[in-house]
This record gives C-alpha cells, sequence and structure tokens, in this order.
C-alpha cells in the first residue's frame, strides 16, 4: 500500500500548523465567500459598489433592508461546455452593512450593469447632526 505525501513547501513546521488547525476545523462556522463593497458619499447619499459578475439581476440577487441593516445575497452559476470538457463555477454570496446614522430606509436604490451592483441610500443630515451643550462654571467661595 502507498501513502500519500505532501510536496510543497509550507515553512518550517508543517505538521504542528495542521495538527493544530486540524482539530479545530469543525468549530469554525461554514461561511461562504464574502461580497467585497466600496463605500462612500457622493451629493448626500451614502453609496455601495460591489463587483458580481456572472449573475442575473433578476433570478439571482436579493437585496433587503431590516432595521437599518443592508444585506446583499447573491448566487452564481456558471458553466462552460466544450467538446471533451466541462468547466462550472457556482456558488452563494452574502454581505451585511448597518447603515450609517441618518440613512433613509425609504429611499434606497439599486443598480446592476455589467457586472457592478451600484446601491445608494439617502442620507439625512439632520438626524446625524449633533446639539451643542453649553458647559456652565459653577462659581466657588473660600
Amino acid at each position: 500500500m502507498t501513502t500519500l505525501t505532501r510536496r510543497e513547501p509550507r515553512g518550517l513546521f508543517p505538521e504542528i500548523f495542521d495538527w493544530l488547525e486540524g482539530p479545530l476545523a469543525g468549530l469554525r462556522p461554514v461561511i461562504g465567500p464574502a461580497i467585497r463593497f466600496e463605500d462612500y458619499v457622493k451629493d448626500g447619499r451614502y453609496v455601495l459598489l460591489a463587483e458580481l459578475p456572472g449573475i442575473d439581476p433578476d433570478k439571482d440577487l436579493e437585496i433587503t433592508l431590516t432595521d437599518g441593516v443592508l444585506a446583499v445575497h447573491a448566487e452564481r452559476h456558471h458553466e462552460e461546455k466544450d467538446t471533451h470538457r466541462t468547466e462550472f463555477r457556482y456558488g452563494a454570496l452574502t454581505r451585511s452593512i448597518v447603515l450609517p446614522a441618518g440613512a433613509d430606509p425609504k429611499d434606497v436604490k439599486a443598480v446592476y450593469d455589467k457586472g457592478l451592483l451600484e446601491i445608494s441610500v439617502k442620507l439625512d443630515d439632520s438626524k446625524g447632526a449633533g446639539v451643542r451643550i453649553p458647559v456652565g462654571k459653577v462659581r466657588t467661595t473660600r
């Protein structure tokens, strides 16, 4: 009987790291790949951009807003067939973002074009503005 051996270089102590990682692997939550966002504020709107190539926004994209948390869930299904081989990619992507203070949940827009998802939320400056509190001095006599 033959045994498989690892031939790739893994540093000075590869077996120690495998041993430490192995028993704990079952304790880690199963998390799929996350959607990476770019965010900025433009013209009074909080804008999120995400690259999501290869999805159909009508079937594979779901965006929800609950209690100030914006959740984006996408599923990718892609298959290429050739004469002698088939290649496919699939998987679910999920990410939740807490919206900044002053975000208006009634004014959210989402647009998907050529693999790029843009979500924008109107920001209300009056809700996020703080109130200055004057500090008085107490006179003490000695």
